[in-house]
């Protein structure tokens, strides 16, 4: 007779990602468990049973991976070798207990559970669909951060997000390695939102959410995330005016595996270093990780898998954000050429950035004493189009005071500042 493969149990497997030994090793923690006797299965016992050739295992082997699993052993594709044992299986599969938990996971519930928490027998299993399906979303809001900026919109998306992962680790039946992820994503949903409150400038909302990103990220033990949740604590404290913080974070981030690993997650520890540096002052620190930043970037490799939060993070971005390194320490023109080569470089559909770094041309341009230029360059940026960033407004006021202090009564002052009363009350 032809065997047939296990299909089922193969596939609860690729959901909960885990390997033919570690099922083994969690089915004999099991046996132990309820018979105080240690389990004997292998490896390979897992893989006879993938392959069909033990179609029916042992009791105390049923037993166990209905534990581990959360299913019947017939919904993991076993099939009884007996008419007495068909029917001690059917009668299983009718239980009330076994058609609820079945139920639940064929219609797809453990992402709706509500807050109350089911008992372990009766929770839904969390797996690999489940952690990609939340992946996706984190994804779309990447993207929009990337067009568009930060807004409430997406802030309040990201943090139900966050609630809704965090109800799987709760209510859901999950292995560790599932568990993780999940706390990875709950983390980066978190982060997000948080980064939204930073881009919408109110901070108070954001050093909420950075507590709990932090705490999550440490967590999930994935450095990706661990470097976004301090990259964003970084630009948090640099918003604040707080720039020692700010290079505590970039340092942090430092101390990931992400950072370790690769270059460009180097490059962009560094880049928010050199920023912070800038900020307080310290030019040689800042002027030596801005090199770093540049060495490592050039050194990346460009066709490297990497987490879509990282997508933002390009040669022009790069240029950027060494142009507003050098106006901090005092070299507007050496800023505007590097953000001019940003401007240029940038994608089309990054509205919030070319807002952003057409602003901050602006500003640059007006250090120079180049006031008509400048007032040309901030205009393109009046209303902030398609840019829903809290930080394109603020830019703009902090060129508006550059402005009127630098020239007061120039008459391209004057029309500038018409202008602004005119775009804030049509």
């Amino acid at each position: 007779m032809e065997r047939e493969k296990n299909d089922r149990l193969h596939s609860w497997l690729s959901d909960q990602d885990l390997r033919a030994y570690e099922l083994a090793e969690q089915v004999n923690e099991a046996i132990r468990v309820f018979s105080g006797q240690p389990g004997k299965a292998t490896e390979r016992t897992v893989f006879r049973w993938l392959s069909g050739e033990n179609r029916w295992p042992q009791a105390r082997f049923r037993k166990a991976l209905e534990q581990v699993t959360g299913l019947s052993i017939t919904d993991l594709g076993f099939v009884p070798t007996s008419r007495r044992e068909s029917i001690a299986a059917a009668a299983r599969q009718e239980d009330p207990m076994h058609r609820r938990h079945f139920f639940g996971v064929a219609t797809g519930t453990a992402l709706a559970l509500g807050a109350a928490g089911p008992s372990a027998a009766s929770r839904p299993t969390v797996g690999l669909r489940d952690v990609e399906h939340l992946r996706a979303e984190l994804m779309k809001l990447w993207r929009l951060d990337d067009q568009h900026g930060g807004s409430v919109t997406l802030e309040a998306k990201a943090a139900s997000l966050a609630q809704r992962t965090l109800g799987l680790q709760r209510n859901g039946s999950a292995h560790q390695r599932i568990r993780s992820r999940l706390y990875a994503l709950a983390a980066a949903f978190t982060a997000t939102a948080m980064w939204a409150a930073v881009d919408s400038r109110r901070m108070r909302d954001a050093q909420r959410y950075l507590d709990e990103a932090v705490k999550l990220a440490g967590l999930s033990g994935d450095g990706e995330v661990q470097h976004q949740t301090w990259r964003y604590a970084a630009m948090l404290a640099t918003q604040r005016g707080d720039y020692t913080e700010a290079m505590a974070a970039s340092e942090a981030a430092m101390s990931t595996q992400a950072h370790r690993a690769d270059h460009l997650y180097k490059s962009i520890s560094h880049s928010r270093l050199a920023l912070s540096a800038a900020n307080a002052g310290e030019q040689t620190r800042a002027k030596r990780a801005l090199d770093r930043a540049i060495a490592a970037f050039d050194r990346a490799d460009p066709e490297a898998g990497r987490s879509a939060s990282v997508a933002y993070y390009t040669r022009a971005e790069l240029h950027g954000l060494t142009g507003i390194v050098h106006y901090r320490l005092g070299d507007p023109e050496l800023a505007e050429y590097h953000v001019h080569q940003c401007l240029a470089e940038l994608r089309q559909d990054q509205h919030r950035n070319r807002a952003y770094y057409t602003a901050q041309a602006a500003l640059f341009q007006a250090a120079q004493g180049d006031l008509e230029q400048a007032v040309d360059t901030a205009a393109r940026v009046i209303p902030p189009v398609d840019a829903t960033s809290g930080r394109i407004p603020h830019l703009l006021g902090t060129f508006t005071s550059a402005l009127n202090m630098k020239a007061p009564d120039a008459r391209v002052t004057r029309e500038w500042n018409r202008r602004v009363r005119t775009a804030q009350h049509p």
